[in-house]
């Protein structure tokens, strides 16, 4: 890829974690110790409308601005972090390749010859990196290695790293959010078999991201542009209160598993906004089944294990417990504090919050 960062599936050496997202950038350092795992420091700041734009870093200059406050904020001095983007404008897929290969064949082959055939936009305009997985014999009795292809547009990346740049860091690892998620929650998804797809929805500001994923690896992707903010909005716009960016009002609320229970939240007997959430709830219930169908329509003996609820969204009261209602299927909101059994500040970040944090989490253990 670009000469200014290290690759896809590089180390950061600092155990330092940036994420950047529509309504807060997440700060985090983690270290190694002897029983596992100690978390340093975890910030967040609120991001400010129109810096950060459908998945894209609108105004670099005030998003560097913001990095440095979080930085300041977590009393970190680092030069070089790991960082991630969106899965809407990248691209992940597992292509066969011949066995024979030395590795300057195989690289060869994969990033100017097999990454033009699974791109929606040109090679050129592509920032692409990949890894083997293992070997395997096709059907005609041909031994292959599986490679896992990752790309995402070059502007986008170069968006990246002015930003970090002008902030005052390099950056050291570029990924796609899922890949730090499912390095969050590694143990658990080692429960499951070969035959057995685990479903991750981050459900972010403004979009909602799901990653089908078998034996540790995402196998299908796609974003659903239907997020927290979006609730949040039909929430308000019902309740005729001023719309706000934070998601204060949406915490508040308990997701209903009943009709009988669609005027009743946590808070309050009765609430003329929820339906109005719901509708948008429903959309995206509908979008993750249509999702879902699709990828087991075109795979064989496969069965979906657990759904996963991450991201800002992902812990709402009762989320999971309405999911596995409406699709039938196990459904559980993630906890990477538990998941990694890291000390935090229990009032700063309390359970609602915890699925959120496993962005930055998961980058931050890139070292360690």
């Amino acid at each position: 890829m670009v000469k200014s960062f290290t690759s896809l599936f590089g180390k950061s050496n600092k155990g330092v974690g940036i994420e950047l997202a529509p309504q807060c950038v997440n700060v985090a350092r983690l270290r190694k110790q002897r029983q596992g795992l100690k978390l340093d420091a975890l910030t967040s700041v609120s991001v400010p409308e129109g810096v950060f734009i459908d998945g894209q870093i609108a105004d670099p200059p005030a998003m560097a601005q913001i990095i440095q406050q979080a930085l300041s904020e977590s009393k970190i001095n680092a030069s070089r972090v790991a960082t991630s983007v969106t899965g809407r404008d990248s691209v992940v897929r597992l292509i066969p390749v011949p066995a024979e290969l030395d590795d300057k064949e195989l690289r060869e082959m994969v990033l100017n010859h097999e990454a033009g055939l699974y791109l929606p936009y040109p090679r050129e305009e592509a920032d692409v990196d990949y890894q083997k997985l293992g070997y395997f014999v096709d059907e005609d009795g041909i031994e292959k290695v599986q490679v896992l292809l990752v790309a995402t547009r070059k502007e986008i990346t170069d968006t990246y790293i002015r930003t970090f740049e002008q902030a005052g860091l390099q950056i050291d690892v570029l990924e796609i959010n899922s890949f730090a998620l499912i390095r969050t929650i590694r143990d658990q998804l080692r429960q499951f078999g070969p035959q057995e797809a685990a479903v991750l929805v981050d459900i972010e500001f403004d979009s909602t991201e799901i990653a089908i994923v078998v034996n540790g690896v995402p196998q299908f992707s796609r974003t659903v542009p239907l997020g927290t903010y979006q609730m949040q909005m039909a929430l308000a716009k019902a309740m005729s209160v001023p719309a706000s960016r934070d998601m204060e009002l949406l915490r508040g609320i308990t997701i209903p598993l009943t009709p009988q229970d669609a005027g009743k939240t946590g808070v309050t007997e009765a609430n003329p906004g929820l339906a109005a959430m719901m509708r948008v709830l429903g959309e995206l219930t509908d979008e993750l089944r249509r999702s879902i169908d699709f990828y087991l329509n075109q795979s064989e003996n496969l069965e979906v294990a657990q759904i996963f609820l991450a991201g800002a969204g992902g812990g709402l009261a009762q989320l999971d417990e309405f999911f596995t209602q409406r699709l039938s299927l196990p459904t559980s909101q993630i906890d990477p504090v538990g998941a990694l059994s890291l000390q935090i500040d229990e009032e700063k970040y309390p359970p609602v919050q915890r699925p959120g944090l496993g962005i930055v989490l998961g980058l931050g253990m890139r070292e360690v």
